[in-house]
């Protein structure tokens, strides 16, 4: 009880950087898991319509090769 507390006693800045952080964290690990292979019994699954589209073959990096 006496740690929950103490936990108010963080600046607001230094919970915020954490939260955004997190959810950041969350949404690009999201992104990036949807946009990969299907591991088992997921193969049929649908992606869900927030989830950008991203082609492994686009080659528009800047390179003008």
């Amino acid at each position: 009880m006496y740690v929950l507390m103490e936990a108010g006693s963080f600046p607001l800045w230094f919970t915020l950087v954490y939260v955004v952080g997190f959810v950041a964290a969350v949404v690009i690990g999201s992104i990036a898991w949807y946009n990969s292979k299907r591991p088992a019994g997921w193969e049929g699954s649908e992606t869900p319509n927030w989830v950008p589209k991203i082609d492994p073959n686009d080659n528009s990096k800047g390179d003008e090769s």
